[in-house]
């Protein structure tokens, strides 16, 4: 069995940041979301990993190498703009052959892995099986329609106006040889995309078997600042304590917080869960619950809690930050105090309100 990992897509609803970084590198717990995945492959016994890039193929590249580091044989598949997830597939064909395969997007965060769900695929032998999560706001996924009694998936809509159910794809799929003939078959949606959601319902109108498996722990599409925060809190429940840099007696740490190497505590205050990054600097600060901070990052004179500050950036002076996403190398600092008064040049029967 193989991976096929999508990690081209252009990350619009994750700007600016990724007007300059690939969205599948954004740290979560201060790990890329990618690598979740791609440790999550390996740990379901899969050696042999695709992925398919795009404008950030380099930066992924830089990220991942080989694959060696997470126990995968990696290879990269260019595709010269994202056309939709079963134009992926087709990108791929060469290289998938006619092996199994597991087709995992590359921003999305699975808690408890996908072994079960390989597992159940080898063991079953459907023509195709579909991580699903329960979800508020069906609308904005791909829906499954489930048999009640078997499981068996019996309908798919792409982001309908009407679901039918409230039980999302979650991004993870396992497929048989079978799929590259039903992703042949498409013309693109009013999307302009290959919806791999058409290529799973021509397989069901043909009466192939697709069946389900129900994510099980925390799931969560790292799409927006929103969700990439609130992954960044799933993420780090599961944080392990540990003390591996220098914290002066006049700082505490309260809870599970994670401290790495070459990271210094001054006269601070850190609640848990919250991770401290490779030489980072916390000083006079308060860090609170649910915080990320990158490597070489410097919180001075601040409070920060429910964010994630990717490497280099800093806070001096500012006296809180909260369910903020800062950027690599930015500069948060207070803004000059300005005079009290007022200086108008109003035109002729203007009407103006000023707070004094």
């Amino acid at each position: 069995m193989k991976a096929l990992v999508l990690a081209g897509g252009a990350g619009t609803r994750l700007r600016p940041i990724t007007h300059t970084f690939a969205k599948q590198l954004v740290p979560v717990a201060n790990k890329p979301v990618l690598f979740y995945a791609l440790e999550a492959i390996a740990a379901a016994g899969i050696t042999e990993a695709g992925i398919v890039v795009g404008d950030t193929a380099g930066e992924i590249r830089r990220a991942v190498g080989d694959g060696s580091r997470f126990g995968l044989r990696v290879t990269y598949l260019p595709q010269d703009r994202p056309r939709g997830l079963a134009h992926a597939v087709l990108v791929a064909r060469d290289f998938l052959g006619d092996d199994d395969f597991v087709m995992y997007l590359g921003d999305v965060l699975v808690g408890a892995g996908i072994t079960e769900l390989v597992d159940a695929f080898r063991r079953q032998r459907p023509d195709a099986m579909l991580l699903l999560a329960r979800v508020d706001d069906p609308g904005a996924f791909g829906v499954a329609e489930l048999d009640g009694d078997t499981g068996r998936v019996t309908g798919l809509e792409e982001k309908p106006l009407l679901p039918k159910s409230d039980q999302a794809i979650a991004g993870v799929y396992a497929f048989s040889a079978g799929i590259h003939q039903a992703v042949r078959s498409l013309v693109p949606s009013g999307r302009g995309e290959l919806e791999i959601t058409e290529a799973v319902q021509w397989l069901i109108d043909r009466g192939r078997d697709v069946g389900s498996l129900p994510v099980r722990g925390f799931w969560k599409d790292t799409g927006n600042i929103s969700d990439i925060l609130e992954a960044n809190r799933l993420a780090l429940e599961s944080v392990e304590p540990r003390t591996d840099g220098a914290v002066d007696t006049e700082s505490r740490i309260v809870g599970r917080v994670r401290i790495a190497p070459g990271a210094k505590v001054c006269r601070s205050r850190i609640v848990g869960p919250a991770v401290i990054g490779p030489h980072a600097s916390v000083v006079d600060a308060y860090v609170g619950p649910y915080t990320s901070l990158a490597e070489h990052t410097s919180v001075t004179g601040s409070g920060i809690e429910y964010s994630i500050m990717l490497s280099g950036a800093s806070l001096d002076g500012v006296h809180r930050v909260e369910a903020s996403l800062i950027g690599h190398d930015a500069e948060v600092t207070p803004a000059p105090r300005v005079p009290a008064a007022h200086r108008l040049f109003l035109g002729d029967h203007s009407k103006v309100q000023i707070c004094s």
